[in-house]
């Protein structure tokens, strides 16, 4: 598999998850290192129009 070229670094592709219940979507690793995030952490997703918002959980939600 090659790797995309540096315009191109912001498309990702949709994937069907185990089961096929569930997508995803790979983020770059740079992009999830600067926001500090970590594996299992939770995520709030919400839906905006034609696309998502994706943010960190705060406990006691805002």
């Amino acid at each position: 598999m090659s790797r995309r070229k540096v315009k191109d670094k912001h498309v990702r592709s949709l994937l069907k998850l185990a089961g096929g219940t569930s997508y995803g979507v790979s983020l770059p690793m740079e992009d999830i290192a600067e926001l500090g995030w970590r594996a299992k952490q939770k995520l709030v997703v919400k839906r905006y129009g034609k696309g998502f918002l994706i943010r960190d959980w705060e406990p006691g939600g805002r």
